[in-house]
């Protein structure tokens, strides 16, 4: 497994990093798809084995026990000084007042709780999950120094923003002396590029990791156009993100199959070799629910599209309106 710098930083992860929503008690939380600890197990173990030194998850994922399975696999199939662990925070974790959002308090609150259910004294990459409209940035940043400072983890990064705002808050903790953003989890695929027209350009400016999320739609860009997956019935938020482009989505779907069976290759190859080629992005943060998945992801890595590919893969492509910053 190839190893890259996460932005700036001097942190070695790998090119690929292990989205961990997949796993977690699907009777909690809002992704009854997800797998169980011991359908997760084999899977962790396999990304780890093959190198994958990078796990993504997040304190909404399943109700927080998507930390809590990722946490002890960590414990168990690896040596915690080589595994970087990531985790999110923003969304609600329970009802009422201060359940979630980025204030000092949930924050502080949060961080602990992730700790807690990882078994961990530290994270190394801590992310807002989302921009938080009700809570002052300049707030949130401190919160998350002092994270740093005492040692709860060793990096913040963020989460699907505009560009905007990513410049702000890379602004004021330069102004402020605070720890900075090292990374942007965006959402960045074949069949959204939206991220191109200004979110991609900052982060090369300012040094900030790339690591995309959804890089596989879904699994819209790995199947056939009308094949459904129970995770595609019943998942509403990937409706919401391609329901409104789908003549011209199916064009680039189309072509990732076509060019896939002419090399002789999987479309997750090839839809993952398009992202990996973009000397931007630095690891997609890959989600698998089978060991295929895995060996597919792995895969990508050794694939070299050809100029007139990428061309062809890029052509169908048309604007789409701004998604997933919610």
């Amino acid at each position: 497994m190839q190893t890259i710098k996460l932005g700036r930083t001097g942190l070695d992860v790998s090119r690929l990093c292990l989205g961990c929503m997949t796993f977690g008690v699907p009777e909690r939380g809002a992704h009854p798809w997800t797998l169980t600890e011991e359908q997760s197990r084999p899977i962790i173990r396999r990304a780890l084995e093959l190198g994958c030194n990078f796990l993504d998850t997040a304190i909404s994922y399943s109700d927080g026990t998507s930390e809590e399975f990722v946490g002890r696999a960590v414990r168990e199939f690896a040596r915690r000084d080589e595994v970087v662990v990531a985790t999110k925070v923003f969304h609600p974790t329970r009802s009422g007042p201060n359940g979630g959002g980025l204030s000092r308090k949930a924050i502080f609150t949060a961080i602990d709780d992730s700790l807690r259910r990882l078994g961990m004294d530290h994270v190394d990459l801590y992310q807002i999950h989302r921009w938080d409209y009700s809570t002052p940035i300049e707030e949130t940043l401190e919160a998350l120094h002092d994270v740093v400072k005492s040692g709860k983890a060793r990096y913040i990064g963020a989460s699907s923003m505009h560009a905007w705002q990513f410049c702000k808050a890379l602004y004021l903790a330069d102004l402020h002396g605070w720890t900075r953003f090292v990374s942007m989890q965006n959402h960045y695929n074949l069949l959204y590029r939206e991220e191109e027209r200004e979110m991609i350009g900052l982060c090369v400016d300012q040094g900030a990791a790339v690591i995309p999320w959804s890089p596989l739609a879904r699994g819209r860009l790995t199947r056939p156009w009308d094949a459904a997956t129970e995770r595609a019935r019943t998942a509403e938020y990937g409706k919401t993100l391609y329901s409104r482009t789908a003549d011209a989505d199916r064009r680039v779907v189309d072509r990732v199959h076509e060019v896939a069976g002419r090399r002789g290759v999987s479309p997750a190859v090839v839809a993952l070799a398009w992202l990996l080629n973009k000397p931007w992005v630095t690891a997609p943060i890959v989600g698998a629910s089978t060991l295929q998945h895995l060996d597919d992801a792995v895969a990508a890595l050794a694939f070299t599209p050809a100029p007139e590919d990428l061309a062809y893969l890029e052509e169908p492509y048309v604007p789409h309106p701004v998604l997933g910053f919610s």
